[in-house]
């Protein structure tokens, strides 16, 4: 389990792609503090075993499921990479519960600088968006934002200097792909009220308009 809450900014010293599956080794610096074999560290939002380490440089390896639902296939030696270690049970929840796997990937679509701040417009599929709510989370390469606008096809989220500055983010350009994860809360709430609609069964008392008049 994650926050959203980037640690640093790793730097991926090579790539090894095989026919099933592929490893990917990154040099860091802080996530090293209490690094231990089988840890999780969220590697631009995407959950990853450490399956070896020293040296400041960690292995995981990626299995093809992993590659063909985010953008690790792209990455190469050189790119700079997002990390987070698992939440610690005395730590404190300074984003949203993220679980690190990855509902998809979006497309950055427009960027405009607006005073100190800057917005970025991703556009997802259907899939993604009708789970994405105004003022709602959403994890963008692992980081905990919080979204600002919504249209059919996109959403928007600012962007402060200091997030910009310890993330990959400022680094995006119109057309890159970024891996998305929507808040686990709305899937699971879907997913317990879809089976009573569709079967004709007990309604229950918990609908999409009960939680849409509460606030949720």
């Amino acid at each position: 389990m994650f926050t959203g809450i980037v640690e640093e900014v790793g730097t991926v010293k090579a790539i090894q792609k095989g026919s099933s599956s592929s490893f990917i080794r990154i040099q860091a610096d802080r996530i090293f503090e209490d690094m231990h074999l089988g840890d999780s560290i969220a590697v631009n939002g995407v959950c990853l075993t450490v399956t070896e380490f020293g040296g400041n440089v960690f292995r995981a390896d990626v299995m093809n499921e992993t590659l063909s639902r985010s953008s690790l296939g792209q990455l190469k030696n050189g790119s700079p990479v997002n990390l987070e270690r698992a939440m610690a049970a005395n730590g404190r929840f300074g984003g949203h519960i993220v679980s690190g796997h990855i509902d998809g990937t979006g497309t950055v679509s427009k960027i405009e600088n607006d005073g100190i701040a800057v917005w970025y417009t991703i556009s997802a599929d259907s899939g993604i968006m009708r789970y994405i709510v105004e003022k709602g989370s959403i994890a963008i390469d692992g980081i905990s934002l919080t979204v600002a606008k919504v249209t059919d096809g996109s959403f928007s989220v600012s962007i402060i200097p200091h997030t910009a500055e310890q993330t990959i983010l400022s680094s995006k350009k119109i057309g890159d792909i970024v891996n998305l994860e929507n808040d686990i809360v709305g899937k699971y709430v879907e997913k317990l009220i879809a089976p009573l609609q569709d079967n004709n069964k007990k309604q229950s008392s918990i609908s999409m308009e009960f939680l849409a008049k509460h606030g949720f």
